[in-house]
């Protein structure tokens, strides 16, 4: 799924921001939805604060919590009252090697990304917004509308923090995204992002759509998972 570039952004895929220098950085809090290829929409929110990021599926009451200077990962299940805490490096390694063995064996080639300005505008969710296109090789792979109302810099040097915590081989798996941001970036940020890549021909498009953006002050408790939740250590990480 090429959205991924911005949904797997809800959980890993802010691996696109990328060479901004940062002191104080500002916290940011995102409200986000996801529409399948059937339409069936899921609310997606997310929080950053420095080192740290937050990313909430409320329809399925799971949350999960990076803390990239404490090397910790958690997984919260909020039905079921439990919370998964290991270490970040370690699942990190263990995704990225799976990713490896489940990827084809024949090596393709990358494709040649290019953006397009169609010089369309709208009003989307209060951001003035401009449609630019994206294509692999020539083929159409997403339709993004981008927005400069957002204050690009401050939300860009939060994200660098989350982007820096990846290893080299996970970033591999997300280089074609990371190509498609830094060629997006000049048009501004994505408000409204559709997939062609994947659900093309197929009677549906996946939609991620920004509802709501602001720098706010997020506190620690943010970052932690509720203090009566039982925490569950998987049977790997017991060694």
């Amino acid at each position: 799924m090429r959205i991924r570039s911005w949904y797997v952004l809800a959980f890993l895929g802010i691996l696109f921001f990328i060479g901004m220098a940062q002191e104080c950085l500002a916290d940011v809090a995102i409200e986000q939805v996801v529409k399948d290829k059937d339409g069936r929409p899921s609310k997606v929110l997310i929080y950053y604060s420095e080192d740290r990021f937050r990313s909430d599926r409320p329809e399925v009451g799971m949350t999960t919590i990076i803390d990239f200077k404490g090397d910790r990962m958690m997984m919260i299940d909020h039905r079921s009252k439990n919370y998964v805490d290991v270490p970040f490096a370690r699942w990190e390694k263990e995704v990225a090697e799976r990713l490896k063995k489940s990827a084809p064996r024949t090596k393709t080639k990358p494709r040649k990304i290019t953006v397009q300005k169609t010089g369309e505008t709208q009003v989307i969710n209060g951001f003035q917004t401009e449609k630019i296109l994206v294509y692999g090789n020539g083929e159409l792979i997403e339709e993004n509308w981008t927005t400069r109302d957002v204050e690009m810099k401050e939300v860009e040097k939060v994200m660098e923090k989350v982007a820096k915590g990846f290893s080299k081989d996970f970033k591999l798996e997300m280089m074609e995204g990371r190509e498609i941001y830094e060629k997006l970036k000049p048009h501004g940020y994505p408000i409204l992002v559709k997939d062609h890549s994947r659900t093309y021909g197929l009677g549906g498009l996946e939609v991620l759509e920004v509802k709501k953006l602001e720098k706010k002050e997020l506190g620690d408790d943010v970052f932690l998972p509720p203090a009566d939740y039982n925490k569950i250590i998987p049977e790997p990480y017991k060694k």
